[in-house]
């Protein structure tokens, strides 16, 4: 029963930017590709947000009144739904004045039983470490 490991890591700001959409949208479809795999088979998927790229974490992000673009905020809860692992990087929250009550940390709304986990750096290094593919955004 193989288990393929998928690493997506969020390292870029969001807003005009596809690129953490892409991440989080990759991560999920990355769900339903069990359809092609042998029986027993299974490929799981980990979204960590790091440097620069834990604002696309902000809560109540007004993307679609600004912009008209969906906001990384509702990918997040999505992903969350799907109960993928999600991990901000806790240094660099820090580093920017954030704090953990200033970025998305659940989808109760949704029913997601799943939480995003503010780690620090070291545990998303042993999480890349143990994947089979990384793709960076």
């Amino acid at each position: 029963m193989p288990t393929t490991k998928l690493g997506f890591i969020v390292q870029r700001a969001g807003y005009k930017s596809e690129n953490p959409k892409l991440a989080l949208t990759h991560a999920i479809a990355s769900q339903s590709v069990e359809v092609y795999l042998n029986d027993g088979d299974i490929v799981t998927a980990d979204i960590a947000f790091i440097g620069d790229g834990v604002l696309n974490c902000k809560k109540d992000q007004k993307a679609m009144d600004i912009y008209k673009l969906t906001s990384t905020e509702t990918h997040i809860k999505m992903s969350l739904l799907l109960d993928l692992n999600v991990m901000v990087c806790k240094e660099d929250l820090d580093r920017l004045g954030m704090t953990e009550n200033d970025i998305v940390l659940d989808a109760e709304e949704f029913g997601a039983e799943l939480t995003v986990k503010v780690v620090p750096f070291a545990e998303i290094t042993k999480m890349m470490e143990g994947m089979n593919h990384l793709l960076f955004f």
